[in-house]
């Protein structure tokens, strides 16, 4: 059996714009929400969100490191922030300087749940006013999904398989999961894994706010906004950026003395069944996706030490994934902490089980969970269970478990291990 190794990390997220600002900043405590500054949100009922900070803020995102200017003008913020990781990720492996012979065998499989929306809203305007000859020739490559991958294959030479998932907020644990697949299957031995999302526009807040997602009760307080499991929830904050790892068969990274983080040792994926936006009121699907994930591991629910939560802060999602953890864990929910880091960064969408699957790998390396931001009064539902409240906690961390769930019922999870 081929087993798989991460040894790579890339984020871009509204807590800094490489791994180990992120990182910090996710331990002290920081929350990255804020009024929204992209566009005039005054006459939104969401009016904040966390956003990835300009160049010029003390841990901003400065796009021109990696991605070339011309390409900046053509595509959408999704792309770029995955670019952007994908190359710190690729450093980070010290796989700049591959050989052909590695490049045919390695691919990428980083994916978003929304895509290019700024750049389909804002051209859908230039069409209505000015015409058909007016809508810009990059219009179609510059908001496709696929194109996160597409551009890092080209920009790296990367001539191994070229994927891209698209499963909502289940996006970037799904990406993860099947590169590991393809690299089991003896289709690649390196492959760029995550997910992106840059959806912070008029139309993506008004469409979420619409739906009644969106926190809206907290708009004079964005930092207090997302408050995963506390009483006071109302809904999440959209959030934005990338993560994207570098997954390598063991014995290849161990061949060319590749420093490696952890192994991904289990993936589970199912399907509610239910409704568009609703999980299963028993939370079957997220249970069963856990459930397939230990399995695969051949791990029991005792081996898992952490826990990083779906935890969106909605009234009934962190209810209804906090009853399946109960259920998966039974007499040994004592033994593991589960946090939600969503609570800092908000909720990137597609872009949020790579984020979390990098965090989980890091608390592996640093034997310490972050925590809950904001869980000042814990719905009757937390008892029992350690969700890590407002600080970070150093402890033993012999494996995590990621969990991602979607619209349309799209459930993933995934076991991470110490190697």
């Amino acid at each position: 059996m081929r087993r798989i190794v991460v040894t790579g990390l890339g984020l871009v997220t509204p807590l800094g714009a490489d791994v180990e600002t992120v990182w910090q900043n996710l331990i002290a405590g920081v929350s990255g929400a804020g009024p929204i500054t992209r566009f005039d949100a005054s006459d939104q009922k969401c009016r904040i969100a966390c956003e990835v900070k300009p160049a010029d803020h003390p841990y901003g995102f400065d796009p021109n490191k990696r991605v070339d200017y011309k390409v900046q003008r053509q595509v959408d913020p999704f792309i770029i922030y995955g670019i952007d990781a994908a190359g710190q990720a690729i450093e980070d492996a010290g796989l700049t300087e591959m050989t052909e012979a590695m490049r045919f065998r390695a691919g990428c499989s980083i994916g978003s749940g929304i895509g290019g929306l700024p750049g389909i809203a804002s051209e859908s305007l230039v069409l209505d006013e000015k015409g058909p000859g007016r809508v810009s020739p990059h219009f179609v490559h510059g908001r496709l999904i696929n194109l996160i991958s597409g551009q890092v294959s080209i920009k790296y030479g990367l001539m191994g398989p070229n994927h891209a998932v698209v499963t909502a907020c289940s996006t970037g644990a799904h990406s993860i999961g099947d590169a590991a697949r393809m690299i089991r299957d003896d289709d690649a031995d390196i492959m760029l894994a995550g997910g992106a999302e840059g959806t912070i526009c008029p139309l993506g807040i008004a469409g979420f706010a619409q739906a009644r997602a969106l926190s809206t009760g907290f708009n004079d307080t964005p930092e207090k906004a997302s408050r995963p499991y506390d009483v006071a929830r109302d809904g999440f904050v959209m959030g934005e950026g990338a993560g994207v790892v570098v997954l390598e068969e063991y014995e290849h990274a161990k061949a060319r003395g590749a420093k490696i983080y952890a192994e991904i040792v289990g993936y589970g994926l199912s399907g509610d069944a239910y409704h568009v936006t609703a999980p299963h009121p028993e939370g079957s699907g997220a249970f069963r996706s856990m459930e397939m994930a230990l399995r695969k591991a051949g791990m029991t629910p005792a081996d898992i030490d952490y826990v990083n939560a779906h935890g969106t802060s909605t009234p009934m999602g962190d209810e209804l994934e906090l009853g399946a953890v109960r259920r998966l864990f039974g007499d040994d929910i004592g033994g593991v902490s589960m946090s939600s880091t969503k609570s800092a960064t908000g909720h990137l969408l597609g872009g949020a089980g790579a984020v979390e699957a990098i965090f989980c790998i890091l608390a592996i390396r640093d034997q310490i969970v972050p925590p809950t931001l904001n869980l000042d009064n814990p719905s009757e539902g937390c008892a029992g269970v350690d969700l890590v409240p407002l600080v970070a906690k150093k402890r033993e961390v012999r494996a995590a478990l990621n969990n991602s769930f979607g619209f349309g019922g799209t459930n993933a999870s995934i076991v991470i291990k110490a190697i």
